[in-house]
């Protein structure tokens, strides 16, 4: 009976990490594209502020 409860205990815990590493990338990504995003973004006004400046 130990055992038993041993291995499904075990199970659950290795499932409930699958979910947890899956849900980390899945979020991980999502930030690295909003990152992206923005620096772009940042980029941009910040050449289009030092051409106005230097016009």
């Amino acid at each position: 009976m130990k055992y038993s409860l041993a291995a499904v205990s075990i199970a659950l815990l290795i499932s409930g990490c699958a979910e947890t590493w899956s849900g980390v990338k899945k979020d991980s990504a999502t930030i690295w594209s909003e990152t992206k995003q923005a620096t772009s973004e940042v980029a941009q006004n910040t050449k289009e502020a030092i051409h106005k400046a230097t016009e």
